[in-house]
């Protein structure tokens, strides 16, 4: 991974923990709010350890991070050297998860949006066998705290759009709030992941789907955050709605080609077969 300057902590091996579970937590410019989310986290799963991927954020939060690690054991900190993307904090976050043997690893946001007190909801269906589970807002139980009805509108249509271009039954393809069991993350080959901003999710959903492993979602209660700033702008909805189009156009083209080959082959075989039946 590019953009590495080391792992902060001096507790041993990341993944020694009975637990083997760690949610990857990325940040940039979470001064405000990474104490506060980490502290609760661990209040509402005790058995988990929590890594921050800080990619260089100027206003302290790799520092504070370090603050957090220095007295809890269960803290663990990469520094990266430059802000390259969610897709690729989490990307870093995984393969240092996976190097260390954790048999579950999790993603969540540190601006709160995402409420540590639902994770063990997660957590129960994966017990139930799920391969991925998803927090999702666009199911039943599910719902969006402080959205203005055009934004509701837009991440609605948005995995419409998705699902439907796709051809895969998830309904909040774009949620952030998951688990993967490591065997997921090992077989969905995460060696040749392109996407670096938020259609990092729907990559990583549909890579899962396609796989025939067990995506299960589970309701939440999605937060608007409070404090600092969203980094969701124009340039990041524009490269998701590229991409879910590009995979959308090419897995539809593939389904095609199956059926031309498959009707060519039909019109090759069926006189032969017909011929076959009247010399009997």
């Amino acid at each position: 991974m590019t953009g590495t300057t080391g792992t902060t902590g001096d507790r041993g091996d990341l993944g020694g923990r009975a637990g083997r579970m760690v949610m990857v937590v990325p940040t940039y410019n979470e001064a405000e709010n990474l104490e506060w989310i980490v502290e609760r986290l661990l209040r509402a799963v005790p058995e988990t350890d929590v890594l921050v991927v800080d990619d260089g954020s100027p206003d302290g939060t790799g520092a504070l991070a370090d603050a957090l690690a220095a007295r809890e054991p269960r803290v663990r900190v990469v520094h990266r050297t430059e802000k390259a993307g969610l897709g690729a904090a989490y990307l870093h976050g995984f393969a240092v998860a996976l190097e260390h043997g954790y048999d579950v690893v999790g993603e969540m946001d540190a601006d709160g949006s995402h409420q540590p007190e639902q994770l063990p909801r997660l957590m129960a269906a994966l017990s139930d066998g799920a391969d991925l589970v998803i927090g999702a807002r666009w199911i039943k139980g599910g719902s969006v705290v402080n959205w203005s009805p055009f934004r509701k509108a837009l991440s609605v249509g948005g995995n419409l759009y998705a699902r439907v271009l796709l051809g895969i039954p998830v309904h909040d393809i774009t949620a952030g709030f998951r688990l993967f069991r490591a065997t997921t993350l090992r077989t969905i080959d995460l060696n040749d992941v392109e996407s670096v901003g938020y259609c990092f999710q729907t990559d990583l959903t549909l890579r899962t789907v396609r796989a025939g492993l067990r995506v299960v979602e589970v309701p939440i209660e999605f937060l608007e955050r409070e404090r600092g700033e969203s980094k969701m702008n124009g340039a990041v909805a524009t490269e998701s709605l590229r991409r879910i189009t590009r995979w959308g156009l090419e897995e539809r083209s593939k389904q095609l080609r199956g059926v031309l080959s498959q009707e060519s082959r039909s019109a090759r075989t069926g006189p032969v077969e017909r011929q076959g039946r009247g010399l009997r």
